[in-house]
């Protein structure tokens, strides 16, 4: 799949935010203090565990914004399958500024090669089968497009990205709007042609409901793997039915091997491990 190119105003703008918190008004008082401002270096960032690379615009960014004068060389882009000890960056420049930039670059670097690592791994899990793994809005505030962009370097897909881009109708839409006929028939009424409608049922008897309903997608929710077989006999293929709910990589396989077409996982954003990344002076 080829990755969109995320806009550079919200990497800027992140960057930009968490360089502002990490040097504050004084700037880095230790590279200040022990490095002389004529100093430069060469530096490597590497890999220290296997793992697919995403954040690379960032990584430029927070290089960029503390000093233009740092050149830097990607070895491995977004998307890149690396493995420990492999180069991801070459940098050469001042030393104040390769230091003084090192922890936000590594810390996105870090964070967001860990999202597409997570993903990735969902992604194996459920190969040769229909299912696509997607993420969802279970985001750290602040980052969305760029875990979002994160999951698609891992080879998934992107949910909904906020409360504006489509109808996702819950468990307490249901229950304040009456009911899964009357809410799938004020959300169809009230939105126009372009925009999908969405709704969770946990329950296989409210299945024919939401078909009926004309819902473009249904979520199935915490459904154990014997009813979403069901569902997906029931459903004969009239709608897409989405999986949620227990996701993990020793269970996703099963999952997708009931024939829903999409599995969802928050995990893969909100709880992924960073990906262990450092930078060493040459």
């Amino acid at each position: 799949m080829k990755l969109p190119r995320l806009a550079p105003h919200v990497v800027d703008d992140a960057v930009a935010r968490a360089l502002r918190e990490d040097l504050g008004d004084a700037g880095d008082i230790t590279s200040n203090a022990t490095i002389p401002a004529s100093a430069t270096s060469r530096a490597v960032i590497a890999a220290r565990k296997p793992g697919v690379i995403a954040g690379v615009d960032t990584v430029c960014a927070a290089f960029r914004q503390v000093d233009p004068a740092i050149q830097i060389a990607v070895e491995a882009g977004d998307g890149a399958r690396v493995e420990k000890g492999d180069p991801l960056f070459s940098l050469e420049g001042p030393s104040r500024g390769i230091l003084s930039a090192e922890r936000v670059a590594l810390n996105f670097l870090g964070h967001l090669s860990g999202v597409a690592t997570a993903t990735a791994a969902l992604v194996d899990a459920v190969a040769e089968t229909k299912a696509q793994i997607v993420c969802t809005r279970k985001t750290t505030p602040g980052l969305r497009a760029l875990e979002k962009y994160a999951a698609l370097c891992g080879g998934g897909r992107n949910h909904r990205f906020g409360l504006y881009d489509a109808v996702m109708i819950k468990d307490n839409h249901i229950a304040a709007a009456g009911g899964i006929t009357s809410a799938l028939a004020a959300a169809k009424s009230a939105i126009g042609h372009m925009v999908k409608v969405e709704i969770e049922i946990d329950r296989l008897d409210q299945l024919e409901a939401a078909i009926a309903g004309g819902a473009d997608v249904i979520l199935l929710d915490n459904m154990s793997t014997e009813d979403m077989k069901q569902a997906v006999d029931i459903n004969q293929a009239r709608t897409v039915l989405e999986a949620s709910g227990n996701v993990t990589v020793k269970t996703v396989r099963a999952i997708a091997e009931t024939g829903v077409d999409v599995i969802s996982s928050g995990w893969i954003t909100h709880s992924a491990p960073s990906l262990d990344v450092g930078l060493d002076f040459k």
